[in-house]
């Protein structure tokens, strides 16, 4: 028995935490619903039923209002669980204000995280308030409540209730109902409650909360509880002291979490590339404030789920995360999240703005890319089992970032376990890397099969000079920014771009190729005519998507043609020249700050704008072969063993100045010729294929008229030896 001689209340039998705060909630609002029925027991029933309640209940069977409970029975359950919960002796009466101490008694005791008490508290809102949002979402929880809000508002024929009806069952019993439009529009303006038919009159407008936010306040939130949005626990993150950061920005991301309880930072801005932690740091922080992360990535304040975020955040009492991907010059507008008080955190590329009532009290930090060390601590803490000797030679020669590292070296334990090794190897990562590279870069730019090196390449002396200085650059592109002097500071990054200018045909490809196998990296191409675009901003858009990603997986990106956006900026005279010059400042701000290894092809070096030249790390130029290079280019692509005699090679190496493309084309042929023959390549399928070659370009063919065994006889007698 309690204090007042009535038996001890049975609460015990509801469930534990946040689902039985729901439940006590509810069951209040159901007391207060019956008590207002003419189903509480309690003395001033019948004055609430003259204040027109009763007449509206009437209807429902003739002249007899207590004849509700006969037609809606599950009423009379309710009672009855809500008695014995109540521990009532006879005659029972619902006693509304227990109900009420008994949510404030579970408040005060409860250890964990309660949605309503985190919607009242933290939203500023009225006991009432919360009752009324319970009240509009009695269908979601037992659709017999449906049939008596339809047999209540008959003429609107609606199983949802409107706030009218609304206005009747939730008054003081005894009392007339009051304007519960004061208390309606602060949940309808925080996203907590919806209006279906704003159309109609206001007393009409039909109410129910979010279904997503319904599941969050019962205690049982949905993993993603929108399109866009995805809950993650704050279990899930590591602590703030174990991150992987530099020195400097640990020291910054430490005071974080105080910034924001204190309130002098509302939001923390990080920008990075994708895989820099940005999430992950976000969500340490998060965990330090006691708070789960709500994710919303690629939700705009126009998206349905935008009036969701801030609602959805309070009730699961998490901090919500916004991905955003504004290109080159475009600026995102965040206006203030409704239905939410709390810190926010956003996670951004290098390129874009932001602007808005959510930037107000932010704190902006950029993420660098991991060096060497941290490369090899990312290693050591995937778990991935690694050879003895490879982590350093891994760290080293993958520029990748930490969560491109915990995918990699996932794929590369994979690949070694398929082998039946029990531990990755440098050979293993490359090839995971691969995987990834092709994931993340194939539907922006094409991969080219390396070469085997500098052998496959066959180039003048001062050219070759100049590829194997741009070598040695990539391979110490870290050590030489550490190395660098003072001066250097700030303005020295990882990046490496070199220019290839030349007519077409004198192996600036080919170079590139060949570079990327000495290096030991992937290779892809990008054709500039395909990124620019007409529409405004769309040029610069698709730019910055290429060079992102292949910064972030650290290959070697090759820019063909790229005179298309180097040219010298104009005078601007139309829209058309402000716009190209637009997208030329674009390209030399983001090769400045670019962090992986590029080369642009040109045959145009003189139309290339000196303010690239000036950012570009080395320029190596291409010159057509002189007559040595032509010989070993003809030896390096005709088939061996042939029947070409060395006078003939030695006269068309010299006196036909073909460049390495039109040599590649020519062997081909002569190629095909013999096949067609089906003898060995000798000086008449060769003098063919390179008059052919000289007939494609319009010019005329240096060689004699008649080169050594062409004509009938010749090919006869050329193919009488071959046979015998």
């Amino acid at each position: 028995m309690d204090a007042d001689g009535r038996p001890a209340a049975t609460l015990a039998e509801l469930p534990p935490g946040a689902a039985g705060h729901f439940r006590l909630h509810l069951f209040a609002v159901v007391a207060r619903l019956l008590a207002n029925l003419g189903l509480g027991g309690g003395a001033g029933t019948e004055a609430r039923l003259l204040h027109g309640l009763g007449r509206l209940l009437d209807r429902l069977e003739g002249e007899e209002s207590d004849s509700v409970s006969a037609r809606f029975p599950f009423l009379d359950g309710y009672r009855a669980t809500l008695i014995r919960l109540q521990g009532c002796e006879p005659p029972p009466v619902l006693q509304l204000a227990w109900w009420e101490e008994q949510i404030d008694r579970w408040q005060a005791q409860a250890g964990g995280h309660l949605p309503l008490s985190a919607v009242e508290d933290d939203l500023e809102l009225e006991r009432a308030q919360v009752r009324l949002l319970l009240a509009a979402g009695l269908v979601e929880e037992d659709i017999r409540f449906g049939a008596l809000f339809a047999a209540l508002q008959e003429p609107l024929a609606a199983r949802r209730p409107c706030l009218g009806l609304l206005g009747w069952l939730l008054a003081e019993p005894g009392e007339p109902p009051g304007d519960l439009w004061p208390l309606c529009q602060p949940l309808l303006d925080q996203g907590l409650l919806l209006a279906e038919n704003r159309e109609g009159p206001r007393g009409e407008w039909l109410l129910r909360p979010p279904a997503a936010l319904w599941d969050a306040l019962r205690g049982h939130p949905a993993p993603s509880p929108a399109p866009g949005l995805m809950r993650q626990a704050a279990s899930g993150f590591p602590d703030l002291a174990d991150l992987i950061l530099p020195p400097a920005l640990r020291e910054r991301a430490a005071q974080l979490p105080w910034l924001l309880e204190s309130g002098q930072v509302r939001t923390i801005v990080l920008r990075g590339m994708a895989g820099s932690g940005r999430r992950t740091l976000l969500g340490s922080i998060a965990r330090v404030l006691g708070r789960d992360v709500l994710l919303a990535e690629g939700v705009s304040s126009t998206d349905p789920s935008w009036r969701l975020l801030g609602p959805l955040a309070t009730v699961l009492g998490a901090m919500p995360v916004l991905r955003g991907d504004p290109g080159p010059g475009e600026t995102l507008e965040l206006p203030a999240l409704p239905g939410y008080a709390g810190p926010v955190g956003i996670t951004l590329g290098q390129s874009g703005g932001l602007r808005g009532p959510l930037l107000e009290r932010a704190l902006s930090l950029s993420l660098p890319p991991p060096d060497r060390p941290a490369r090899r601590q990312f290693w050591e803490a995937s778990g991935a089992p690694i050879a003895p000797g490879e982590l350093d030679e891994i760290a080293r020669r993958f520029l990748l970032t930490g969560g491109h590292i915990s995918r990699a070296a996932a794929i590369a334990a994979a690949i070694a376990a398929l082998d039946g090794r029990p531990a990755l190897t440098v050979a293993d990562v490359h090839q995971a890397t691969r995987a990834l590279n092709r994931q993340a870069l194939e539907t922006l730019a094409t991969p080219l099969e390396p070469a085997r090196g500098w052998s496959d390449l066959v180039v003048g002396s001062a050219t070759a000079h100049e590829l194997e200085a741009l070598e040695a650059r990539v391979r110490e592109r870290e050590t030489l920014r550490d190395r660098a002097g003072p001066a250097f500071e700030r303005q020295l990054n990882r990046g490496v771009r070199a220019l290839f200018s030349g007519p077409s045909g004198t192996g600036k490809t080919l170079a590139a190729r060949a570079l990327a196998a000495e290096l030991e990296m992937d290779i892809y191409r990008v054709d500039l005519a395909a990124v620019v675009n007409k529409y405004i901003g769309e040029t610069e858009r698709n730019l910055n998507q290429v060079l992102s990603r292949a910064e972030e997986l650290d290959v070697v990106l090759l820019l063909d043609e790229g005179d298309a956006l180097m040219a010298s900026r104009t005078e601007v005279r139309t829209a058309n020249d402000r716009y190209a010059n637009l997208e030329t400042n674009y390209l030399l701000q983001r090769l400045e700050s670019y962090e992986g290894i590029v080369i642009v092809t040109t045959n145009a070096g003189q139309r290339i704008d000196p303010a690239f030249l000036r950012r570009l790390d080395t320029i190596v130029e291409f010159i057509p072969p002189g007559p040595l290079e032509r010989w070993q280019i003809w030896h390096s692509h005709l088939p061996s063993p042939n029947a070409i005699s060395f006078a003939f090679l030695e006269e068309v190496a010299g006196r036909c100045a073909l460049n390495g493309g039109q040599i590649r084309n020519a062997a081909l042929q002569a190629t095909l010729l013999a096949l067609q023959d089906a003898v060995p390549v000798g000086d008449v399928h060769l003098d063919a294929a390179v008059r052919r070659e000289y007939r494609r370009a319009g010019a005329a063919c240096p060689l004699r008229a008649e080169a050594p065994g062409s004509g009938h006889l010749g090919r006869l007698r050329q193919l009488v030896v071959a046979l015998s």
